[in-house]
């Protein structure tokens, strides 16, 4: 007698099948867009921050809010708030904060063309003024009855945005000072998750931290060992292209481009004097004399990135999963077939963006002046007087060097 096949077992390698299949998809599409450029791993990333913003709002709901009051008002099972205020704090948010990164690395653009000229200046203007007419849209949809639930409406969308969108800008930041930037640090991220998962399952035996029953300490400690390693070759190997290393001056450009800049210093090569106790063992184990060794100080940098995308991004998916308990749901969507929502792969990823764009401006970025940076002093800060008597000062200068102006 032929036994009949377990159900459960079939949905679960059903499960696995389609979780491995858009892993490989995920993936394929991840390089795809890298390959094709910067402007496809910016829409990328606003692709995912637009998900994760619509299943976290989904999440609080005033369809089901109990009214405060007899005399509430029939709501017809209608929003108060309605989805568009929502989506319009979001749009606002985005026009701020994303006109901000392209004044700041695209002045020579901005700056020199005279319809986007206004919108530069006034950009902090105009986005306070979207945001007093959003913020007044809210105040008078107010509806008695509902107070208490639309005021935490109010603060949940924008607590949203602070934790979401906000994030998200710092990832991008990251894409045009380096594709590096983003690069490296989000596959440290995926890295380390696999790895956890692989030595959880082969030797984990004790529980990390109760909100992820699954998590184990043996898992974290040989996650971060196997991610600092990982780091070290991964890093190096693409601080090769400047294609990777480059800060974006042109957003057309691609994997196929040819992409010339001066390079950051910690990119450089250089030699490392060794210990003559070390420089004696290593030259008796090649045959030949090693006094020095190459290395580039990105190399250390990678150290300290590699640390915090083990010991502290971890920390993005156990709050996630804190999130979900809260709220008793297992995924925050269906977005990705056999891997829940977008929020679900990029808990841990917003926190590695942020703390990469802080480590990054404050530590590594060089500061040079830049014809963009000039020409934004010069129109912001000049009268149409002086810039014309700028231009004739610098005219003499240049013909006194011998410069001929076209």
């Amino acid at each position: 007698m032929v036994q009949a096949p377990d159900p459960e077992k079939m949905k679960k390698r059903q499960n696995a099948l389609t979780r491995t299949l858009w892993t490989f998809i995920m993936i394929g599409g991840f390089i795809g867009l890298l390959l094709l450029g910067h402007a496809y791993m910016i829409l990328l990333v606003m692709l995912c921050q637009t998900l994760v913003y619509r299943e976290v709002t989904a999440l609080f709901s005033l369809k089901s809010a109990t009214p405060e009051s007899r005399d509430a008002e029939n709501m017809k099972g209608k929003d108060p708030w309605s989805k568009t205020l929502n989506w319009y704090f979001f749009a606002v948010t985005n026009y701020f904060l994303y006109g901000e990164s392209i004044i700041y690395y695209f002045k020579h653009v901005v700056f020199a063309d005279a319809q986007l000229l206004p919108f530069a200046t006034n950009h902090r203007m105009i986005s306070f003024t979207l945001y007093t007419i959003g913020f007044m849209g809210f105040v008078m949809s107010l509806k008695k009855g509902y107070l208490k639930q639309q005021f935490g409406l109010f603060c949940w969308v924008h607590m949203t945005l602070l934790l979401i969108v906000v994030s998200s800008h710092f990832i991008v930041n990251n894409i045009l000072e380096g594709l590096i930037w983003f690069w490296v640090p989000a596959s440290l991220v995926i890295c380390n998750d696999i790895f956890a998962y692989i030595w959880g399952i082969t030797v984990g035996r004790t529980p990390l931290i109760k909100l992820s029953p699954k998590k184990t300490v043996e898992g974290f400690v040989g996650a971060f060992i196997s991610t600092v390693f990982f780091a070290v070759i991964w890093g190096t190997y693409f601080m090769r292209f400047n294609y990777m290393i480059c800060p974006v001056q042109d957003l057309g450009v691609s994997a196929w481009s040819s992409m010339q800049c001066t390079p950051n210093p910690i990119f450089v090569w250089r030699p490392l004097e060794l210990w003559q106790p070390i420089s004696l063992l290593l030259s008796t184990l090649v045959g030949r004399t090693v006094t020095t060794i190459s290395y580039a100080p990105y190399q250390l940098h990678l150290l300290t990135l590699a640390c915090f995308a083990s010991l502290v991004a971890p920390f993005g998916g156990f709050f996630a999963s804190g999130f979900k308990r809260a709220f008793n749901i297992k995924d925050f969507g269906h977005s990705i077939p056999g891997h829940g929502g977008m929020t679900d792969r990029m808990d841990c990823q917003f926190l590695m963006g942020i703390f990469t764009y802080v480590y990054y401006s404050s530590l590594i970025r060089v500061h040079h002046v830049t014809v963009g940076s000039i020409l934004q002093t010069i129109v912001s800060g000049l009268t149409v007087e002086q810039q014309l008597e700028l231009i004739r000062d610098l005219s003499r200068y240049l013909e006194k060097q011998g410069i001929m102006i076209p």
